[in-house]
């Protein structure tokens, strides 16, 4: 008979991403954010190639970032509506993590399942934070994965991409609960 966790399936059940933008301060300090990158680092990584990094974007880093996200969503030629919500989550972020996937060559591990690891290493930030008792989004959009962004604004390599961005703060108001998936339609059973 295994050993429950009722506390940790409990917490999963029930847990709830925060919206970033509201998300405010006070931010995990540096030791507490060490604490739950090292939560993060523990997600399953086959081969132990550590297809992944950190990049802290601290406060004041943000208004830079959101300057060249409206900078590359001119030169691209992007929708006000997507430049607006791009410049937004550095606008109104006071602490993300980038969780950069780095592609390894590997004659073991195929790329693709590199990318699950990095993914991995996202939910498992975010579900950290959470159970830490901080706010926490996942963000992407266009801006993660264009590769001026990424190099001009983070020094990503070729062989580098955002994951994506983790926000974590305060939480400011409870998001009302979301329809969640019907597991009776999404699951198939096989017994032989």
């Amino acid at each position: 008979m295994p050993d429950p966790n009722p506390a940790a399936l409990d917490f999963l059940l029930t847990r709830r991403s925060r919206p970033a933008k509201t998300l405010v301060t006070p931010v995990p300090d540096r030791e507490t954010l060490v604490t739950l990158l090292t939560a993060a680092a523990r997600s399953p990584d086959h081969g132990k190639l550590e297809p992944w990094r950190f990049i802290v974007i601290e406060h004041g880093a943000m208004a830079g970032l959101a300057d060249l996200a409206e900078q590359r969503a001119h030169a691209l030629g992007t929708s006000a509506e997507d430049t607006a919500k791009a410049r937004s989550q550095f606008d109104q972020g006071n602490l993300a993590v980038a969780v950069v996937e780095i592609q390894k060559p590997s004659e073991k591990i195929p790329p693709i399942e590199q990318s699950y690891s990095a993914g991995a290493v996202c939910l498992a930030l975010l579900n950290a934070a959470l159970a830490a008792g901080w706010g926490a989004n996942w963000l992407s959009g266009w801006v993660s994965h264009d590769r001026a962004f990424c190099e001009q604004g983070l020094g990503l390599s070729g062989n580098e991409r955002i994951a994506g961005f983790i926000h974590i703060g305060t939480e400011r108001a409870a998001p009302p609960e979301r329809p969640r998936p019907d597991i009776e339609s999404i699951t198939q059973w096989r017994s032989r």
